[in-house]
């Protein structure tokens, strides 16, 4: 044994890093201008875009949190990530929206619609949330990885060899080596969901003892405490607010060739993930019959604790190759979403920097070093992933208000963006534990307070104050009512493009408008749908968001039925 894997094991782990170095490499010749860099080219088709959404949204913290939880608290634990399941479907309705307006980056979108201060802000929140996420992510693999070693390797120097190998593959690539990678890498997300399951029944003589075991609320899908019904209505709620400021899903929804490719990539990419969160649910449950012992502050070391006593010698490097893949799409997407808003929000902008083509992209690969920086100081000092993702959640819905309100009502403006979001911000933290002379609520009555909070601050605001320039509304709304490959109909305006790509229509253009025959958009014409609607105006919404919902209460029903078994 060598620092607690044997030799073949360390075998099978270097010729997976030397397979993925060898790509990222062979993809930096894609990268020719930042626009390759940040959305490559917007020239993903569905394959890629699928297996990107799939790469940015599994990580292998998330494994970690939802193992550790379901470890102490049973199937309930899977809603720590199953929160988007009852999401998903909007992504269908959203992933359009991303794509029409053409921004490279979400602070586009802000400065564009609410002015460059909160595009600032949200630059500001954005790089707090990538380094919190990226911290989340390398501590949840170190955590993971030392536990498989015996502790023969440490928490800190995992984190390290996974941060010098992923610059030194994915930083000359930027989003290009992403979608390049990602197929692979998805297939490894795959292996990490499910490889251990075989061996923990065989180990336990099966699903029928292994129940025996336990306590029948272990195999519920709502706990006792905890993960409550009304966690996770909140925790759904609030999911749906705040997944549209992510950072990074302006190129995870975006960088595709036609709405399409974006919209099934977004939706079934994720879906995928959905279906792989039960394997690491359906772990933790087992390894609590299995090596019963953890405490609730170190549940987190279950999932390491169950690759080390069941898989066999050559597999225990297959896994630890496969939580290394679970972490690199993700940070690939994170740091170059981080990248593009430093570059062209900050530094092109402020710095008044008149840079050519290749000075911008030196300053955008730089730029990422520096984000993955920021997340290893985080990955150092975090004390919890949970801890952590709720706090990732607070900060996106803060934004995420003004985000909705802003495609669907005109007269949001800057001073009810600013309103809402530290009025939101000021009701969370009095609500919470988080102040001597605060309520103490936990987080989902936390939600239940902030949210509507936020959203009537916004309106009121925006009532009573002075409303944004026309012709900036013009050019914003022009976007959003243009489908992809009718750019011609924007240049006609004037309307500034910031990054068209490699963009392909969704059917044959005449003189009628795609708009009409079903490529209208359900979210930015909701105020106004009792005027508007038609099934044939909103045909691709309607029937891609009903499909979406069948998906969503089958792999439910999946899951309740793979419960019940034994």
């Amino acid at each position: 044994m060598l620092l607690g894997l044997a030799p073949l094991d360390w075998g099978v782990f270097a010729a997976y890093v030397l397979v993925i170095t060898a790509l990222g490499w062979r993809a930096k010749r894609k990268v020719k201008s930042t626009g390759d860099y940040f959305m490559a080219g917007r020239k993903g088709n569905k394959i890629m875009m699928v297996a990107n959404a799939l790469g940015a949204g599994t990580h292998t913290d998330q494994a970690i949190a939802v193992a550790g939880a379901a470890y102490k608290i049973g199937l309930a634990g899977i809603w720590y990530q199953w929160v988007y399941l009852f999401v998903t479907p909007f992504f269908w309705l959203l992933t359009p929206v991303y794509r029409r307006m053409r921004y490279v980056t979400t602070a586009d979108y802000y400065d564009e619609r609410f002015g460059s201060k909160l595009s600032v802000a949200y630059v500001v929140m954005a790089m707090i949330y990538l380094a919190m996420d990226l911290g989340l992510i390398l501590k949840g693999t170190g955590l993971a990885i030392s536990a498989i070693t015996g502790g023969k390797i440490s928490v800190e120097v995992v984190i390290i060899f996974i941060v010098i190998f992923f610059l030194a593959y994915s930083v000359l690539g930027g989003l290009a080596s992403a979608l390049s990678l990602n197929v692979l890498q998805g297939a490894f997300i795959l292996l990490l969901s499910f490889l251990l399951i075989p061996f923990a029944l065989a180990r336990g003589g099966g699903l029928a003892a292994i129940k025996a075991s336990l306590p029948g609320s272990m195999f519920s899908f709502v706990a006792p405490h905890e993960v409550t019904l009304f966690f996770i209505i909140m925790f759904v709620i609030n999911g749906l607010v705040g997944i549209v400021t992510q950072p990074h899903h302006m190129a995870v929804a975006g960088s595709g060739k036609t709405e399409k490719s974006c919209r099934m990539g977004w939706t079934y990419g994720t879906f995928t993930k959905r279906i792989a969160t039960l394997g690491w649910a359906f772990v933790g449950v087992f390894a609590a019959a299995l090596f019963p012992g953890l405490t609730q502050a170190n549940r987190e070391f279950a999932f390491g604790l169950a690759v080390k006593n069941l898989l066999p010698v050559g597999l225990i490097g297959l896994m630890v190759a496969a939580m290394v893949a679970a972490v690199l799409p993700v940070c690939h997407n994170y740091m170059v979403s981080g990248s593009a808003l430093l570059t062209r929000n900050l530094f092109r902008k402020y710095m008044k920097a008149d840079l050519h083509n290749k000075g911008e992209l030196r300053v955008a690969r730089l730029t990422s070093v520096l984000i993955m920086a920021g997340g290893v100081v985080v990955a150092l000092t975090i004390p919890s992933i949970v801890k952590g993702l709720i706090l990732q959640m607070f900060l996106t819905s803060y934004f995420g208000i003004s985000f909705y309100m802003g495609i669907m009502w005109r007269k949001a403006n800057r001073y009810g963006v600013w309103a809402s979001v530290a009025v939101a911000f000021l009701v969370n933290l009095l609500a919470g534990p988080y102040l001597p002379f605060g309520l103490g609520l936990s987080v989902p009555y936390q939600i239940a307070a902030f949210l509507p909070a936020g959203f009537l601050a916004l309106i009121i605001v925006s009532l009573v104050t002075k409303g944004e320039p026309e012709e900036k509304l013009d050019a914003v709304y022009a976007l959003l009512h243009t489908p992809v490959g009718e750019e011609f109909r924007l240049k006609e305006m004037g309307v500034d493009i910031k990054l068209e790509g490699d963009s392909k229509p969704e059917a044959e253009i005449n003189n009628l408008p795609l708009e009409t025959r079903g490529h209208s958009l359900l979210l930015v014409d909701l105020l106004s749908l009792r005027r508007k609607f038609s099934f044939r105006r909103y045909r691709v919404d309607i029937e891609g968001f009903g499909l979406a919902l069948l998906f969503v209460l089958g792999i439910f029903a999946l899951g309740l039925i793979t419960a019940a078994i034994g």
